[in-house]
């Protein structure tokens, strides 16, 4: 038994939810395979609402959340991993009903854990975690369904949050001109500066609604946020473009017709970076240690110690943070 510290989000007798680090010990973790004793892990929006208490997130608590997780194989009683591999654990159910990377161990299924590939350390890793690995899946998708760099620019849409941002930076790594849609009008030099050659103002991506059409613009597009500007951005597609969606933060329902589909022929693609293979996401953690790798990473991140969680949620939630967060345990 080893003991450790963790972020743990509790209900208090008001139904209140409380965030605070605690010592946990190793013996109170779930059940699983491998133990891995955690370096990094990174703050997303699903985490925010876990420690806030959103029951379709996580059911139980007290819980420590943190869907992503990168450190180093403590115990392991399968033969594909030994203590001392340096390992990735992101999805599945961890952070959501099984205790998460805000915890200084993590024991999880085997059948979750990849081997950290060599062109990647553990902190490239968590800078881009979930959000990373949601941004290349909807790149992949795009380029499957047939986009290719040239004049008309690849929207992306909560281009200051997570998935945006690195969506960002590796279409404009690939060739892509890029149009990044926010709401804050004084990040633009901030998505200049990861690769947008265009920045369009979010109220420009809401208009229209009540439209059936809107004027052919975008390449392809890169949805963070859904509702009914991920709609309008179907709308602006080209003939045979498509829109990759992985997001929900403007909500998951959207005014939409057959229109832009029978007389455009463009595709909506949906995308998931949880429950999909593990083989899957190897292929993508490969992609970005390789030929999609991003070299100007620190560009997006600012790390924060354990204690420093808190505050940082709350930030998240009230819609004001910019890139990436990466939360060191060591």
């Amino acid at each position: 038994m080893t003991g450790f510290k963790a972020l743990q989000v509790s209900e208090n007798a008001e139904g209140r939810f409380i965030t605070q680090v605690v010592e946990r010990n190793t013996a109170d973790l779930p059940a699983g395979e491998v133990l891995i004793r955690v370096s990094y892990s990174s703050l997303n929006y699903k985490d925010a609402l876990s420690a806030s208490g959103n029951r379709g997130v996580t059911r139980n608590y007290p819980h420590t959340p943190g869907i992503d997780a990168a450190g180093t194989v403590a115990e392991s009683s399968v033969a594909e991993f030994a203590p001392g591999d340096e390992v990735i654990v992101t999805g599945y159910d961890l952070g959501m009903n099984t205790a998460g990377g805000f915890g200084q161990y993590i024991r999880v299924p085997a059948a979750w854990v990849i081997k950290r590939p060599s062109g990647l350390s553990l902190r490239e890793a968590m800078i881009l975690g979930t959000a990373g690995l949601t941004a290349a899946l909807c790149v992949d998708k795009l380029e499957q369904a047939g986009l290719e760099p040239g004049e008309a620019p690849v929207l992306v849409t909560g281009a200051t949050g997570g998935v945006g941002s690195i969506a960002v930076m590796l279409l404009a790594r690939l060739g892509y001109k890029v149009a990044a849609v926010t709401g804050k009008a004084d990040q633009a030099e901030f998505l200049q500066g990861l690769g947008a050659s265009q920045v369009v103002e979010r109220s420009a991506l809401q208009a229209g609604v009540e439209k059936p059409l809107l004027k052919e613009q975008w390449a392809g597009a890169v949805d963070t946020v859904g509702g009914d500007i991920l709609f309008n951005v179907v709308k602006s597609l080209q003939r045979g473009a498509s829109a990759a969606c992985c997001g929900l933060t403007a909500g998951v329902g959207f005014q939409a017709s057959v229109l832009p589909f029978i007389l455009r022929g463009v595709n909506l693609l949906g995308v998931d970076s949880v429950e999909i293979p593990l083989v899957v996401k190897a292929s993508m953690w490969d992609k970005l240690s390789l030929q999609w790798k991003l070299p100007d990473l620190d560009t997006l991140v600012q790390e924060i110690a354990l204690d420093e969680l808190p505050a940082a949620i709350e930030r998240i939630l009230a819609g004001q943070q910019v890139g990436r967060m990466l939360v060191r345990l060591d």
